[in-house]
C-alpha cells in the first residue's frame, strides 16, 4: 500500500486571482476553472500542481503561514526579476523579522508569504518552484511520516530543515523548518496525497493513521476524501485512487 503526493492547495477568498497570479509568476498553465477551485499545472511530471480553493475567512496580517513556497533563481539578475515580476503583479515585499537575509520575502495577493531564494546550488533542478516549505518542532520526525505518505526520500537533513525530494531527482523539495512556536489554527495551505490506481482511500488513511496521523471534521461532510492531520496537526487530506 502506498500514497502519492498530488497537490498543494491553497486557500483563498479569490481562487481564479489568486490563481492568475501564481500561473504568470511560476510560468505554469492554469489547467481547470471550476465555481469554487481553479487548478495550475506544474510543467512536466515532476511538479506540484497547485489548487486555489475557496474559503471565507480572510488570512490574518498578523498571523504567519506555517505553510509557505519558496521560488529559486539562477544568478542576483534573476533573483532581481523575479521581485520585480512579483510585486507588478500584485505580491508586496514584507517584513517577519527577518533581518539581513539573501532572500526576499513577499507576500501574494492575499498575504500569504513566499519567499524568491538567492541563487544555491540544491535547487539547481527544481525549476521556478524550489520548495514547499512547513514550518516544524520536530523537522525529523515530519519528514519520516511524510516520507511514507508522498514516497519521497530524505534527501538532506541538518539541524534545522530536513528535506525530501521526488524518487526522479527533479521538482520541488519539501522541506521541515524547525520552529519553536506550536500549530494553532487551520492552515490555509495544505497537501493532498492519493493512493495509485489500485489503492483504496480508507485503508491508506488507515496506514497514514496507523503512522501518527489522525482523522478530522473541518466540516467536509460526505466527501470521497480523507481529512487528516499530521503528527503535528498540519491539515492534508488523502484523495479517492488515481
Amino acid at each position: 500500500m502506498a500514497t502519492r503526493v498530488d497537490s498543494l492547495v491553497i486557500d483563498g477568498n479569490r481562487p481564479g486571482e489568486l490563481a492568475r497570479f501564481w500561473a504568470e509568476l511560476l510560468g505554469w498553465t492554469i489547467t481547470y476553472v471550476q465555481d469554487d477551485e481553479v487548478g495550475v499545472g506544474a510543467p512536466g511530471d515532476d511538479g506540484l500542481d497547485l489548487v486555489f480553493g475557496t474559503v471565507p475567512e480572510v488570512k490574518d496580517p498578523a498571523v504567519k503561514n506555517r505553510v509557505h513556497l519558496d521560488l529559486a533563481s539562477t544568478s542576483p539578475e534573476d533573483q532581481a526579476a523575479t521581485v520585480d515580476r512579483a510585486l507588478a503583479l500584485g505580491a508586496r515585499k514584507h517584513d517577519i523579522g527577518q533581518g539581513a537575509v539573501p532572500w526576499e520575502v513577499l507576500v501574494d495577493p492575499e498575504g500569504n508569504e513566499f519567499c524568491v531564494l538567492e541563487p544555491r546550488p540544491g535547487y539547481t533542478t527544481t525549476e521556478a518552484l524550489a520548495a514547499v516549505v512547513i514550518d516544524s518542532r520536530d523537522p525529523l520526525a515530519q519528514a519520516s511520516f511524510w516520507a511514507e505518505a508522498t514516497g519521497w526520500r530524505i534527501a538532506n537533513q541538518e539541524p534545522g530543515i530536513v528535506g525530501l525530494r521526488a524518487p526522479t531527482g527533479r521538482g520541488p523539495w519539501l522541506e521541515f523548518l524547525r520552529v519553536g512556536e506550536p500549530k494553532t489554527g487551520k492552515n490555509r495551505l495544505h497537501l493532498d496525497v492519493a493512493p495509485f490506481a489500485d489503492g483504496d482511500t480508507a485503508d491508506e488513511a488507515g496506514r497514514l493513521c496507523g503512522l501518527g496521523a489522525r482523522r478530522l471534521d473541518i466540516g467536509q461532510g460526505a466527501v470521497p476524501w480523507e481529512v487528516l492531520a499530521d503528527p503535528e496537526g498540519n491539515e492534508f487530506c488523502v484523495l479517492s485512487p488515481r
